[in-house]
């Protein structure tokens, strides 16, 4: 077999690793070989769209298939879209989304720059914001594009369908969202850009107004939709699935820990850099039972706090659990809260208010049902009044679920 070959065939099968479509196959092949005659790398696109401060596992599938993309010599171009992320894609809603500010996004924006260089080389990448080409735009430049694509077409679209045979209200600037986006892929000259399942209408709006311009047609490669914690439900913050890539090394490690067994070869597939041929190893190794299963998750937890702290943060993490877990102890680095006016009402340390003020939990409600889940502990004794009302003695351990820890001084 001739090297070149040889080598879209190495690529293709990196590529293909968790991949759940790629349209068409035929053209990327096509694309890999003149990349390799001429030397010259692909335009791989990825458009984010800084809606939220944060960046969780979900998000970072599509990311370490860019890296795999990079790793193979590619032109990795990340666009945030100011532009779009203004609109707010319309993908999988049942009503118009409330527009973000400026101000919004750009901060959003400035998080999620940090953020993506835990996974990708910044020196391979560029950044792109789309207000670059799309600010510029005229009003007869904005009908121009408008036109390439019917009103018809766009209604085929699930969500839009969805929402007109429901009698549900349609913006016309949510039609603006995927032309926006394929628009992106216009000034970039995109030759694959990749996107979840969920983003297969927007990716083929790419490869339609490239053809419209006169371009080659990029090429749309869709990754799956990671479940969450639950191992049901899409990850997201919205229903606590989440794993949080900026999160402390402990915390991601107890996440992981918590994960369904039959996901672990999923999250390995795609949300670690083990080669391909170990995973499966893994996967034949715990369906025989050759292997605990809690020791394969344990490996899958240190790989995932490896990539976003390092090897050193991921062996205490898992020290750590063992410790607290298996050996039932306390963690030895419990954090210290300061007891404050601000908890106290008569004198007495209200719980809900304590457990959000030590950023145990997010806000009162969730107190309340943490604790009415029994989830919350005094000195490992279940507190399950949403009102009470103690006085700590010295050193009092207050517990949330697994993992979250603190001592009151």
């Amino acid at each position: 077999m001739p090297n070149i070959e040889q080598d879209i065939e190495k690529q293709l099968k990196e590529i293909r690793r968790g991949t759940v479509e790629i349209i068409p196959e035929n053209e990327l092949v096509e694309k890999l070989k003149k990349s390799i005659k001429k030397d010259q790398p692909l335009q791989i696109k990825l458009g984010l769209d800084p809606t939220a401060p944060d960046i969780h596992l979900g998000h970072t599938v599509v990311l370490q298939k860019l890296r795999q993309f990079q790793q193979f010599g590619h032109q990795i171009t990340i666009i945030l879209g100011d532009y779009t992320g203004r609109i707010g894609d319309p993908t999988g809603k049942s009503e118009t989304r409330n527009q973000l500010t400026e101000e919004e996004v750009l901060a959003n924006a400035r998080t999620y720059q940090k953020q993506i260089f835990k996974i990708l080389d910044p020196e391979k990448t560029t950044v792109e914001f789309n207000s670059k080409w799309l600010a510029p735009l005229t009003f007869a430049d904005v009908i121009n594009l408008s036109a390439k694509y019917t009103v018809a077409r766009m209604l085929e679209r699930d969500d839009f369908h969805k929402r007109y045979k429901d009698n549900l209200p349609i913006s016309i600037h949510e039609f603006f969202y995927p032309l926006m986006q394929g628009y992106d892929s216009v000034a970039l000259k995109a030759d694959v850009e990749l996107g979840g399942t969920d983003q297969k209408f927007n990716l083929l709006m790419g490869r339609h107004l490239q053809k419209e311009y006169g371009q080659d047609p990029q090429i749309a490669l869709m990754m799956p939709i990671l479940e969450g914690l639950d191992g049901v439900n899409k990850m997201s913050k919205s229903l606590n699935n989440y794993i949080g890539i900026d999160e402390s090394a402990n915390e991601i490690y107890g996440k992981v820990m918590s994960l369904p067994d039959e996901l672990m070869v999923r999250y390995f597939e795609l949300v670690t850099q083990i080669p391909v041929e170990e995973v499966e190893k893994l996967d034949i190794a715990v369906k025989d039972g050759t292997v605990n299963p809690r020791d394969v998750k344990m490996k899958l937890a240190r790989e995932i706090v490896s990539i976003y702290h390092d090897d050193r943060e991921a062996q205490k993490a898992e020290e750590g659990f063992k410790r607290v877990f298996q050996q039932r102890e306390l963690p030895e680095d419990i954090p210290e809260f300061k007891v404050t006016d601000e908890v106290r009402e008569a004198g007495q340390v209200v719980l809900p208010k304590l457990l959000v003020q030590a950023g145990l939990v997010a806000s009162g409600s969730e107190a309340k049902r943490m604790i009415k889940q029994n989830a919350v502990k005094i000195d490992g004794q279940p507190a399950n009044d949403p009102n009470l009302r103690f006085q700590p003695d010295k050193e009092t351990i207050i517990k949330v679920g697994k993992r979250k820890f603190v001592k009151l001084v």
